[in-house]
């Protein structure tokens, strides 16, 4: 049967055989030679650039990929793609030239990647530095369409996931705020008392810089209104847009940065401030803020553009008390809870304060440990992994605070929004009530 099905087959390789022969083929054609060549080059060029000390960017305001493990069973070779093309040398150059090509020749930005970050970040680094921080440690699919960044008028940019989570939600607002509400009658039913704060998103405090129409504007605007709408008569938070839009006016220029998802530091004093008398009415009538040092901080969206653009930054010294200066840099990895206290009668805020929050929280946090007596802090992203030891810390204090960014609550991505997240924080308040 073998002989049979071999039969007229040749017993040597084609590219052996005679050229008349009908089974001959040569060993490599011009075609193949040229794909081998192009092989080689991709292969081997990155690998000898690597020998002479080239190293790839982190340009995107992201680490990059890790190898993937092992053990990770398929997940090895699903996580090899981004392993790869995070770590090929000069990607960064390459982008560049990119988006070079395609504003040159197409007068439009190249469409970057196919997922980024959106907002709360853990940790800071030193110096007050904090605005040079990724943009959370959530990362979020972006939608077939939608841009990575905005790009408005007079050189504005705003993060594009603004519009997708408004356009594309992951729960309706009803199940947002039934979820906070839980929360705060949980915190409450306890014996403290709780303190809900929401950051605006850049397009909501900003908005006059942003293009005159561009893709998902009509249902973000609708959708951003109707967030605000609800927000107070429904959850109680605080609303900062009114203190935004004030201290805008009175340093004449707005409290956002044009290349920078975050407010500026003026802007996180409002939020500060605003926390404080929600705690402790008339605790910051002898607070004074006054100017410290000038930073250059990169801003983080031109980076997920592959660009990098630095942005001055003014920092203050805080003296809660009028006189003396308690703000100081927070150098502590805050996806942990960390405790900081003060002596009493500092001018600070007295009642102990727990406070669970992201990026816009934790770059102002200077200003919160100088103004606050007792304050604990920890990121949202530990409520995603162990709401419950979120909850032990919270038990200790008198107070509960929670910030949280327009964009996690819109689009229904804040981790206390998780399931069983609100139940396993309000389980361990319950077990040592005030």
């Amino acid at each position: 049967m073998s002989s049979e099905r071999t039969k007229g087959l040749p017993a040597v390789p084609e590219s052996f055989l005679p050229r008349e022969h009908v089974f001959y083929r040569p060993r490599h054609s011009h075609r193949q030679r040229g794909a081998l060549i192009a092989a080689t080059a991709f292969f081997c060029v990155p690998l000898l650039l690597l020998v002479v000390g080239v190293r790839p960017a982190e340009f995107e305001n992201r680490k990059l990929a890790p190898f993937p493990s092992v053990t990770a069973g398929w997940g090895f070779f699903t996580g090899l793609n981004s392993w790869a093309a995070d770590h090929l040398p000069l990607r960064d150059r390459a982008v560049a030239a990119a988006d070079g090509v395609s504003r040159g020749v197409f007068g439009e930005p190249y469409p970057f990647g196919e997922k980024h970050d959106t907002g709360p970040v853990p940790g800071l680094v030193p110096d007050q530095e904090a605005e040079d921080v990724p943009l959370t440690g959530v990362e979020i699919p972006r939608a077939s369409g939608f841009p990575v960044v905005v790009e408005g008028r007079d050189n504005w940019l705003y993060l594009g996931y603004d519009v997708q989570a408004a356009c594309q939600p992951n729960k309706s607002l009803d199940e947002v705020f039934g979820g906070l509400n839980a929360l705060r009658a949980g915190v409450e039913a306890s014996g403290r008392r709780f303190v809900l704060v929401v950051a605006p998103n850049k397009a909501t405090a900003v908005p006059e810089h942003l293009p005159g129409s561009y893709l998902g504007g009509k249902c973000h605007d609708a959708a951003r209104d109707e967030f605000w709408r609800r927000l107070v008569p429904d959850t109680g938070a605080l609303d900062l847009r009114a203190g935004l839009r004030a201290e805008g006016e009175r340093l004449g220029r707005p409290v956002y940065d044009k290349i920078d998802t975050h407010w500026t530091h003026e802007g996180g004093l409002v939020m500060v401030r605003a926390v404080a008398e929600a705690v402790q009415p008339g605790s910051t009538t002898r607070w004074r803020q006054t100017e410290a040092q000038v930073s250059q901080v990169a801003g983080d969206l031109p980076t997920l553009v592959g660009r990098t653009q630095k942005r001055p930054v003014q920092v203050y010294d805080l003296a809660p008390d009028g006189g003396t200066v308690r703000s100081r840099p927070v150098r502590d990895d805050l996806r942990e809870p960390k405790r900081f206290t003060q002596p009493r009668g500092s001018g600070g805020v007295t009642p102990k304060v727990g406070l669970i929050g992201d990026s816009f929280a934790f770059t102002m946090s200077s200003y919160l440990v100088g103004g606050f007596a007792d304050l604990s802090m920890v990121h949202s992203d530990l409520v995603g992994t162990d709401p419950a030891k979120v909850g032990r810390m919270l038990a200790e204090q008198d107070v509960v605070v929670v910030e949280a960014v327009e964009r996690s609550l819109v689009a229904g991505i804040n981790t206390l929004l998780a399931p069983g997240a609100v139940d396993a924080i309000v389980g361990e308040l319950a077990k040592r009530p005030r």
